[in-house]
């Protein structure tokens, strides 16, 4: 893809890991940086009392930031989840920011086309060939175009997950290197990107030698200098074995893999842990009823709250054990 010398993406995390110091380090060394709209403006002095304009402004901040380190190279994207209910909102922002690409997942993405313009990369995150099939059958009888690229992730990512709970915890879930060879039968030439679980330059030659151009990556990015995540977060990683991982129901409505924090054990025991206050912004979530305020759990996670935070990684955490550079890290995943 034009402007990326090495084929890695840096995947979208929420809520502030991913943002414009990560993405235009991942950028400035020839991959995709991703900065993840998830509550952006969490930071922002109004983010309580007028979330979707701290949202916009910190959306467009963080662009130019990344911009600035990228120093015109690589490419910047953002993760935009259909989850959100502002969704349409942050993508239109981005492309009105100059973005380079559009990456969404938690959701099917089926009406992104219309709020991006031609000159915008655009991809869907998906999780198997008949969610592939669908949106490329969608965008192209109803908006005349194609995905610039597919996003494929395996059951062994982290955050959300397009797989059923059960499938996770029984094990029935389809590997990585399968669904890639399923989705790239239907995507016409499409490139495709593998995720969810790679950790080395070794899985990335099994994914491509199953038909994927490259990877996306995103638990591995926490535990570099540039990474947005406080370092209490990064400490977290760093400490974390591989027993630490569990399968867990997000207030989204999607199973997702975190860290068995102190949150998720109680939520495990059926403790509910009513939201303080709420700026609704999930689609699927009712306040009244949600076992968690997911919105809270994550920026608790990112400040590196041990207690009450929520902390997506991936099923090869444990493998992660030491601080690095993004160049460092991206020079160990090209070799």
């Amino acid at each position: 893809m034009y402007k990326m010398s090495v084929p890695i993406i840096q995947g979208g995390m929420g809520v502030g890991i991913s943002m414009g110091n990560l993405a235009g380090a991942v950028a400035a060394e020839g991959g995709m940086g991703v900065i993840s709209t998830a509550n952006i403006g969490f930071r922002e002095k109004d983010f309580w009392s007028n979330p979707q304009e701290a949202n916009c402004r910190a959306l467009e901040k963080e662009i130019r930031r990344a911009r600035e380190i990228s120093d015109g190279k690589g490419l910047i994207a953002v993760n935009a989840m259909v989850a959100t209910k502002n969704f349409a909102e942050m993508v239109k922002v981005a492309v009105k920011s100059g973005i380079d690409a559009v990456i969404s997942g938690a959701g099917l993405p089926l009406n992104l086309p219309d709020l991006v313009d031609d000159k915008t990369l655009i991809a869907p995150i998906v999780s198997g060939k008949r969610a592939a099939s669908l949106l490329m059958r969608t965008w192209k009888s109803k908006h005349g175009r194609s995905p610039d690229f597919l996003v494929v992730e395996g059951s062994k990512a982290g955050g959300h997950l397009g797989f059923k709970k059960e499938e996770l915890l029984e094990g029935r879930e389809s590997k990585l290197e399968d669904i890639i060879s399923d989705v790239t039968s239907v995507a016409m030439g499409i490139s495709v990107f593998g995720a969810g679980g790679i950790f080395n330059s070794e899985d990335i030659k099994d994914i491509k030698d199953r038909g994927a151009v490259g990877a996306q990556i995103a638990t591995r990015f926490i535990a570099t200098k540039e990474c947005d995540a406080s370092q209490g977060y990064k400490d977290r990683i760093l400490s974390a074995k591989s027993e630490d991982v569990k399968i867990i129901t997000s207030p989204v409505g999607m199973p997702g893999r975190a860290l068995n924090s102190p949150l998720i054990k109680r939520i495990s025991k059926q403790l509910r842990i009513a939201p303080k206050r709420c700026i609704d912004c999930i689609i699927t979530c009712n306040p009244g009823t949600t076992p968690y305020c997911i919105n809270a759990a994550l920026i608790a996670g990112f400040h590196g709250d041990w207690e009450n935070g929520l902390f997506f990684a991936g099923s090869n955490v444990g493998r992660i054990n030491e601080m690095t550079t993004v160049k460092d890290l991206i020079k160990e995943l090209d070799r």
